[in-house]
């Protein structure tokens, strides 16, 4: 993989390191490879709320014109919508200017294929080789420049496939907190079209404080908005909804892994589990794992990244994976992860089943604790002295416990994940080797050169 695109496309902070120069460049360049790979007109560009978007959605669309595509503008939108509007209005290609979760300085670029999955990997690598050259690529003039248009009508499009989903939801109340992100007025709409009453919470298009102490990242909020609404029940959208994650009747999350496990179950009883499979990444608790496996259900893991449980379904011909976060990928509901997706389909189960509380029992969650380490190069998780820890935490737990140590694909953040029987013991674990991690990356720090 090139180094301008990480897992999830191209972060970074806005008008530092994601310039509207590098955008209009990476304008110019995606649309001269999809053009070169047969793509026609127009590419869709949507946005989430943060204050740069604007900003950096007039750079990407100037330079999808500047090589001959259109450029669609659908507004404010969620991640799943541009990647459901690509295929349903046959376009070349998505753009989503979101950085999802990350924090309000930040934005990102993603780019969608025009079957409305992540673009391949080799896709990619082209468009960074262009990056750089982006002056020599071919400049139309006259009627060969491409047009910019707002297209925010489109959006009807997804809400009316969203309330398609479920059933009616008469007589529930839920409480939905966007983030003051994408989902600040799609998600209400759909839940409310559907019969619920919806109560909102941080639904207000406000990119000054998009993830901040709200949303899927922080449920404080919304557990107490829960808890003064009693009977209802809460979804938590991140920046760009393409996650979601639930607080029941009895103000307790529902995790991603707790969503797997209850759509598992009902899509299998209902004979549409292809491969008889649930894809999840190594991060996801051990009770999912055996929670599916009582129900006759493999869980296949994969490397941490919704695009790498994309691959592993489609590689497979598998429906249903997702991450512990509240990424669920429903092959029959859109190809990439869709928070207000899953909010449907689950709480048209929790009114079947009587209440979301129920539905939470589907499986036991181990105890796991996660520790963030932010240091200046990721590659430090390969010195060969965190590797030697990490095996020696390893033959420590003796089989009764896990261990994964990895570096995030979108922040300075190592990532130690630890998960046993006691929680005690493998947070202290889980610290020390934090610490190590920590000490190791500032040695290291201090011996460069200057």
């Amino acid at each position: 993989m090139n180094e301008l695109f990480g897992t999830d496309g191209v972060r970074g902070v806005a008008n530092e390191f994601l310039t509207p120069e590098l955008v209009f460049a990476l304008g110019r360049a995606g649309g001269h490879v999809l053009a070169r790979h047969g793509a026609q007109r127009p590419i869709l560009v949507g946005r989430d709320t943060r204050l740069s978007g604007p900003m950096l959605q007039d750079a990407l669309c100037a330079g999808i014109a500047s090589v001959g595509l259109d450029a669609w503008k659908v507004g404010i939108v969620s991640t799943p919508a541009i990647a459901f509007l690509t295929r349903h209005v046959g376009a070349a290609a998505g753009v989503m200017i979101s950085a999802s979760h990350n924090p309000v300085e930040d934005n990102g670029i993603k780019f969608f294929a025009g079957n409305g999955c992540k673009l391949a990997d080799v896709l990619e690598d082209e468009i960074a080789a262009q990056v750089n050259a982006h002056q020599d690529l071919p400049r139309p003039t006259g009627a060969d420049v491409g047009e910019i248009l707002s297209r925010h009508r489109l959006v009807s499009a997804y809400l009316r496939h969203c309330v398609g989903l479920g059933d009616r939801l008469d007589g529930a109340t839920i409480v939905v907190d966007a983030a003051y992100g994408a989902a600040y007025d799609l998600a209400p709409a759909v839940l409310g079209t559907l019969g619920a009453t919806v109560v909102r919470l941080h639904c207000k298009p406000n990119g000054k404080k998009i993830n901040v102490a709200c949303g899927s990242t922080d449920l404080t909020a919304l557990r107490e908005a829960v808890a003064a609404h009693p009977g209802s029940v809460g979804v938590a959208f991140d920046g760009d909804a393409d996650r979601a994650l639930f607080i029941d009747e009895n103000c307790e999350v529902v995790d991603g892994d707790r969503v797997l496990a209850m759509l598992a179950r009902d899509f299998k009883h209902r004979g549409d589990l292809p491969g008889n499979a649930v894809v999840a990444t190594v991060m996801s608790n051990l009770g999912l794992e055996l929670a599916l496996r009582h129900m006759g259900i493999e869980l296949v893991r994969t490397n941490v990244g919704d695009r790498y449980v994309l691959e592993a379904l489609l590689a497979h011909g598998y429906r249903l994976g997702g991450e512990q976060s509240g990424h669920i990928i429903d092959l029959e509901a859109n190809s990439t992860g869709d928070g207000i997706a899953t909010a449907v389909r689950v709480f048209t189960l929790a009114k079947q089943a009587g209440g979301l509380r129920s539905l939470r029992d589907v499986m036991r969650t181990y105890p796991q604790v996660l520790v963030n380490v932010r240091v200046t190069d990721r590659a430090i998780v390969d010195d060969p002295r965190v590797r030697t820890l990490v095996r020696e935490t390893e033959a420590s737990l003796s089989g009764k416990g896990r261990i994964l140590v990895r570096a995030s694909g979108t922040e300075p953040v190592i990532r130690i994940m630890m998960e046993g029987a006691v929680e005690s013991e493998i947070r202290s674990y889980a610290d020390h080797i934090a610490a190590k991690v920590a000490a190791l990356s500032a040695e290291n720090e201090g011996a460069r050169p200057m």
